[in-house]
């Protein structure tokens, strides 16, 4: 690229905003970042490394803040040491550090309908006893269903989140009493528990409307995390987007504006990636700047995704799947040297 300096013609380096999600399974959204990086200084691009979240796994790996750990309690009762993040007095809670699907083992070792998110309400707990005044919870990647009552439970007396902020990061839309039947299933549920945790839910949004006078069930996003946010919901939090937290706690459209790419991606494209997820975040928000993109996926359900406003690239269709999953990072750069080289 050429620019003017008043005096002549110069040469300024093209800038690439490296945005990626996290590659579920094989690379964190930072470590992603980090071979975009590499591919774009090696082509003579500057890059700014952004990795972002959509409130799901990994939102501790792209926020600021000091690490923490806290002994909780994790879906089935067992003690796990579980991190969180302070900044301040902002403090930012993963809830799948201490409810997640993977500490039981994944649906396997699951047991659906006895996993809670008490855990998660000690982390909380804990975080507003250091000082917090705002505590960002970000959900997904839960092994629970059960409406975050064990999490409200935790929390008692919730005399002690006067003056506090709660802010429950969604990655999904779902409402509350829509979460068994849309989500129970990948935790392991069968047929049967799938109904029997509906009908719970079904019970749990009237117990909090009598309780706290809130009607969980319309929230957009209350049945995120098996009706964690519709819980906290009934006790004050306040439902958001996650992307749009993330992209704000890391000031990603002004760090986007005046770029000449965007590279984001995450582990499985699909038609869920443009409904609150990061990867459709960054689209529409590259949309309103004006800012050219690409995607790197792992995989693309191309039936799912349909027709994506932007190049897309599947590491599995191009490398094969074993060398996508075992040498990801590689792959992601090799992709990102071959767009750039041609850009």
């Amino acid at each position: 690229m050429r620019g003017r300096d008043g005096q002549g013609t110069i040469e300024v380096m093209p800038h690439v905003v490296a945005a990626p999600d996290k590659f579920r399974g094989t690379a964190t959204a930072r470590l992603v970042a980090a071979a975009v990086a590499h591919a774009a200084r090696a082509a003579g691009w500057s890059c700014d490394q952004a990795p972002i979240a959509d409130g799901g796994e990994g939102l501790l790996d792209v926020v600021a803040g000091r690490m923490r750990r806290s002994d909780v309690r994790d879906p089935l009762g067992r003690i796990v040491s579980a991190q969180w993040k302070i900044d301040g007095t902002t403090a930012v809670v993963e809830m799948a550090q201490a409810s997640g699907l993977t500490l039981v083992g994944g649906p396997a070792g699951n047991d659906p309908v006895a996993a809670d998110t008490a855990g998660t309400g000690q982390l909380i707990a804990a975080a507003v006893k250091e000082g917090a005044k705002r505590v960002v919870v970000g959900v997904g990647g839960s092994a629970t269903t059960d409406g975050g009552l064990a999490a409200l439970r935790a929390l008692e007396p919730h005399s002690r989140l006067h003056g506090v902020h709660l802010v429950v990061a969604c990655d999904v839309q779902t409402r509350f009493l829509d979460a068994a039947a849309t989500f129970s299933p990948q935790k392991g549920a069968t047929p049967t528990q799938v109904e029997l945790l509906a009908r719970r839910l079904d019970r749990l949004a009237l117990l909090y409307q009598e309780q706290y006078g809130v009607d969980v069930r319309p929230l957009p996003g209350g049945g995120a995390a098996g009706g964690l946010a519709g819980g906290l919901a009934a006790i004050g939090a306040e439902l958001v987007a996650g992307f749009e937290v993330v992209a704000d706690a890391v000031d990603l459209a002004e760090r986007m504006e005046g770029a000449d790419l965007v590279v984001t991606g995450e582990g499985l494209l699909d038609e869920q990636s443009f409904h609150g997820k990061a990867v459709g975040g960054v689209l529409e928000l590259a949309r309103e700047l004006e800012v050219p993109v690409m995607v790197v996926a792992g995989d693309i359900d191309w039936e799912g995704v349909g027709d994506v406003p932007a190049p897309c690239v599947s590491l599995v269709e191009r490398f094969g799947r074993q060398r996508a999953m075992e040498d990801t990072l590689a792959c992601v750069g090799e992709v990102v040297s071959e767009f750039l080289a041609r850009a």
